[in-house]
């Protein structure tokens, strides 16, 4: 029974070394893991024209769900508004209709309201739903929404003395839960414009 007992010690010994060296193993790779790639605007000039046109900071997406291009001015940016106020609407939109998975509709827009809640062109939104943080942002989900974020989850924060949003319309193919995993995704890949 002792050389029995004896094995099993040596056993749990060599299993703790394996775990220590593992464990270790992992530890380098997390330290050696490149961080995230720096978020960048994919189609700065027209979102350099917008800042300078409203005089305030503008935030531009370096991701929205394929084939949505984030481009001002493309074929798939089916709004380009900018009020007296200055406050803008810019919105992107790709559908296809079929039966089945062959129809669908992504519906983005990003908006925003120099000098906050003062302009009066702000819509109402409504039934905040909790907040997410990234890139410097701390932003309030919203679920009821009106205007052009009508059926869309809504991301609200405000920064340099305005307002901003981004919106995704919830439409097949896309769930609720997918809808806000695309809009973290696109939080975290806005790059601000300041005006020249």
């Amino acid at each position: 029974m002792p050389p029995m007992r004896g094995l099993v010690a040596i056993a749990a010994l060599l299993g703790a070394c394996a775990l220590l060296v593992s464990g270790c193993g992992e530890a380098k790779k997390a330290e050696a893991a490149p961080p995230a790639p720096k978020p960048h605007c994919a189609h700065p000039v027209g979102w350099q024209k917008l800042a300078n046109r409203i005089h305030a900071p503008v935030y531009c997406p370096g991701w929205l769900p394929d084939p949505l291009t984030g481009q001002i001015g493309s074929q798939d940016n089916n709004i380009n508004s900018v009020s007296a106020d200055r406050s803008y609407l810019e919105s992107w939109v790709w559908q296809e209709t079929g039966p089945g998975a062959a129809g669908g509709e992504l519906h983005v827009n990003l908006r925003a309201y120099p000098g906050g809640t003062d302009s009066k062109n702000v819509p109402c939104f409504d039934q905040a739903a909790g907040t997410f943080d990234a890139n410097g942002i701390h932003a309030t989900y919203y679920t009821v929404n009106q205007d052009a974020d009508e059926w869309h989850i809504a991301l609200l924060w405000r920064k340099y003395g305005n307002l901003y949003t981004v919106s995704e319309h919830v439409a097949p193919p896309l769930t609720a839960g997918k809808v806000m995993q695309y809009l973290r995704h696109e939080l975290r890949s806005l790059v601000v414009i300041r005006p020249a």
